[in-house]
């Protein structure tokens, strides 16, 4: 099992947008909120513009993204 990368809010939300097809909604201060629709449904995430996210807020993010970490360690790659 791999370990989660240290990453910031900008590096989260710029692979999500391009590897997983979710779009920026808005922003309320240094929040993020990402939309993605899929199959009838709406998947919402929100990121903070943190410089670095910490490993248990990642896997949050992920988790409301419905991304399994091993996809997104995939995407990664």
């Amino acid at each position: 099992m791999s370990k989660l990368p240290r990453l910031s809010g900008d590096e989260v939300i710029k692979i999500l947008v391009k590897k997983f097809g979710f779009e920026v909604s808005r922003q309320k201060g240094s929040h993020v909120t990402l939309v993605k629709h899929e199959s009838g449904r709406k998947i919402v995430t929100v990121i903070p513009l943190h410089p670095e996210l910490k490993p248990g807020t990642l896997l949050g993010i992920l988790k409301l993204a419905e991304i399994s970490k091993d996809e997104f360690l995939e995407a990664l790659k």
